[in-house]
């Protein structure tokens, strides 16, 4: 019996709209792929600087978005992306793509390049889904930022560091860092 995937979007909320969205996106298996931190810093590989030109190439693709602040990590990606347009009415451009679409975009670009740096055709790089967060205001906004510019940093305590047994144990208590 084929198993249904289960959307974790928001059921009524239009994924076009113009705002702010902090967008998490992980390795396949949670593996470590993309590069190292050493001393707090993020060591980007030769697959991390693929999704970091990715990421960054698409404002060419969708003129309607502007990157904010981002991290490629060892296993997982971290950014703020904004959907620009006329309050929370979707840009009126001929191409509008919603949020979605621009991710899948991003991961289809960086796989691709990534299997064919490895010679690995059609290996996955990233999970199936992502995680996304509506960002709502600008103290919202703030929390993002910081996050994401801090995480190299606090890689030894992030849930997603699989070497990190006291993340796992204690995540309930430093899930709000």
């Amino acid at each position: 019996m084929k198993q249904e995937r289960r959307s974790i979007r928001l059921k009524e909320y239009d994924y076009s709209l113009a705002g702010a969205y902090f967008v998490t996106i992980c390795a396949h298996k949670r593996e470590c792929l993309f590069g190292e931190v050493l001393d707090g810093q993020m060591r980007l590989n030769d697959a991390g600087r693929l999704i970091q030109a990715a990421w960054e190439s698409l404002p060419e693709y969708y003129p309607h978005v502007v990157l904010d602040v981002w991290v490629v990590m060892p296993n997982h990606f971290h950014g703020v992306i904004i959907l620009v347009g006329a309050g929370l009415k979707p840009a009126q451009t001929e191409n509008r793509h919603g949020l979605p679409e621009i991710v899948r975009a991003m991961k289809t670009f960086s796989s691709r390049r990534i299997n064919e740096m490895r010679g690995t055709s059609g290996v996955p790089v990233w999970q199936r889904n992502y995680f996304e967060r509506v960002i709502r205001n600008d103290n919202e906004m703030h929390r993002s930022r910081e996050y994401i510019v801090n995480n190299p940093a606090k890689w030894d305590l992030d849930r997603e560091n699989p070497v990190n047994s006291y993340a796992r144990k204690y995540e309930s208590e430093i899930a709000d860092w």
